[in-house]
């Protein structure tokens, strides 16, 4: 029988066309798409990203910031420093998404520096709490910690003396920043890297959990689903969760080194981690979904995904366990200068939608974007779509 709530849910659904570009793109002018047109060519053609990765460090060097800056830099990040992202905020929060401020400086290795990030994270957490238009605040363990002390960590190999007062350093870096999400009321995404490094930002994460999660989800671990082991990883932290009394925060990724990983277990022959097909993704990624879906009222569920049947299938879900599409509890969320045919039209159903927004200077993030065009190469249709999209609004701005 065809119920008055299965009528709502369908025009839901209607409502969400991710075909609609006028308002995937109404915040764009022509010159913005004309950008986003030739920057999404050029990250289609390997031979040119490869050019590329070599090429714009030389480039910053000898002077070319400028040209960086207006073209890979401007779609894909939000500023050079917090300020100059309050452009980016307001203009998303126009359309009533979120940002999420993301300290992108990779790469580095020294206490000075770590103390830095730590403090810069704490500097998000704070323009958060007094702004209605950043959601959640975010931060990766090793812009804290040194890659191979996590690395040694992970292993469970013994620590020097001097390597252990390092990692209780790593560790109070990161209590510090989730309490003061804590005591700012400010849900806090801790991200997922390499396999091997995981164990040790499980460990810290989930410690952080069960400390600062007692009354809602404050803390929240990244699950890379492009991973074999972590739909049964999520389950296992749902359960801890129950058990332990506190409240699990669940940011939902397919994953974002699978070359490197692949390339690594076979370097150093063992099985690698990462599914055997994209399908499997696929498959266990929806699976986590309605695993979050299903225990919302113990959690908190952030869907990172440019993946339209996910979305859609997540939509599907609110209405399947009653949950309302307002609900604070869910977020769905892309990345600033992709897949805004998702975001903007979830945003314009009434759903929560987040945007990450990189930000830092031209030539500390340059390593991140740098990582973003060979991501886009190397993930199948995601360059494409992007292209396709822009295309079709294009025409349709020149008929209208």
């Amino acid at each position: 029988m065809y119920s008055y709530k299965t009528f709502i849910f369908d025009t839901i659904l209607l409502m969400i066309s991710f075909d609609n570009t006028e308002n995937a793109f109404k915040a764009k002018t022509n010159s913005d798409l004309n950008r986003s047109y030739w920057l999404f060519k050029m990250v289609s053609n390997p031979s040119l990203v490869k050019f590329g990765a070599v090429a714009a460090p030389i480039g910053l060097a000898i002077g070319f910031k400028g040209l960086i800056k207006n073209t890979i830099f401007k779609q894909f990040v939000g500023g050079e420093n917090i300020t100059e992202c309050d452009r980016t905020i307001a203009e998303l929060g126009k359309y009533h998404i979120g940002t999420i401020l993301d300290y992108s400086v990779e790469g580095k290795e020294s206490e000075a520096d770590f103390d830095a990030c730590c403090k810069e994270t704490i500097e998000t957490i704070h323009k958060a709490k007094n702004d209605q238009h950043i959601p959640f605040s975010v931060f990766k363990v090793t812009g804290l910690a040194r890659f191979a002390l996590l690395e040694k960590v992970s292993a469970h190999e013994k620590l020097t003396d001097a390597e252990s007062k390092e990692y209780e350093k790593v560790k109070q870096r990161v209590h510090l920043i989730c309490k003061e999400a804590h005591d700012a009321n400010q849900p806090l995404f801790i991200d997922a890297e390499e396999s091997w490094i995981q164990q040790a930002i499980d460990d810290l994460v989930d410690e952080n959990m069960a400390t600062f999660n007692k009354e809602k989800a404050i803390v929240y671990n990244t699950f890379q689903l492009y991973r074999k082991d972590r739909l049964h990883f999520l389950k296992e932290t749902i359960a801890k969760g129950k058990a332990n009394g506190f409240f699990v925060g669940a940011k939902l990724v397919r994953g974002a080194y699978m070359e490197k990983e692949r390339a690594r277990a076979i370097e150093k022959n063992y099985p690698s981690p990462i599914q055997d097909t994209k399908e499997d993704s696929d498959i266990d990624y929806n699976l986590a979904l309605e695993e979050c879906v299903k225990n919302i009222d113990m959690m908190g569920l952030c869907a990172g995904t440019h993946n339209e049947k996910s979305s859609l299938y997540l939509v599907e879900l609110l209405n399947k366990y009653a949950v309302s599409s307002a609900d604070k509890r869910v977020f769905f969320s892309q990345l600033l200068g992709m897949s805004d045919h998702i975001s903007y039209n979830l945003a314009l159903a009434n759903y929560n939608v987040s945007k990450y927004v990189p930000y830092g200077p031209v030539k500390e993030v340059l390593p991140y974007l740098i990582r973003r065009a060979q991501e886009n190469t190397s993930v199948k249709g995601q360059t494409g779509r992007e292209l396709g999209l822009i295309i079709k609004e294009k025409q349709r701005r020149k008929t209208h």
